[in-house]
Order: structure tokens, then C-alpha cells, then sequence
């Protein structure tokens, strides 16, 4: 078992997916109602996902070893 610090964003994967989110396609953005939001964040999401990659890079840590 690893113990993790209580907060630490840099080991969360979802973290790394909503700062990602923001800096490509959510920043500086208005939203006119709810479903204009959910519109923007599947689109957001969508263009994430197409590069499996990325997604693959984000919950990859070269410098912990799960498996001792």
C-alpha cells in the first residue's frame, strides 16, 4: 500500500483530465444555461478522448512501482 498526501492533485488522474479540460476548451468561456454547459464539457470531453495517448500518459507513473 502507498500512502498518499491527504490533497495532492498531481497523482489524481481526473485532476489532470479537468485542468487539461479548462486549458484546451473550457478557460474564458460564458455559458448561457445548463445544457449549453453540458454541450461545451461532452465536446470538451469527445476531443480528450480521440487521443487515447493522452489518456494513457495522464495515469502512467514511471516513477512508482505498483507491483512490489
Amino acid at each position: 500500500m502507498i500512502k498518499l498526501p491527504p490533497y495532492s492533485p498531481e497523482l489524481n488522474p481526473i485532476e489532470q483530465v479537468w485542468s487539461w479540460l479548462r486549458q484546451h476548451f473550457l478557460a474564458n468561456q460564458s455559458f448561457t444555461n445548463y445544457n449549453d454547459i453540458v454541450e461545451k464539457v461532452c465536446h470538451a470531453w469527445n476531443r480528450f478522448l480521440e487521443c487515447t495517448d493522452r489518456v494513457q500518459r495522464m495515469c502512467k507513473r514511471d516513477w512508482i512501482d505498483l507491483t512490489s
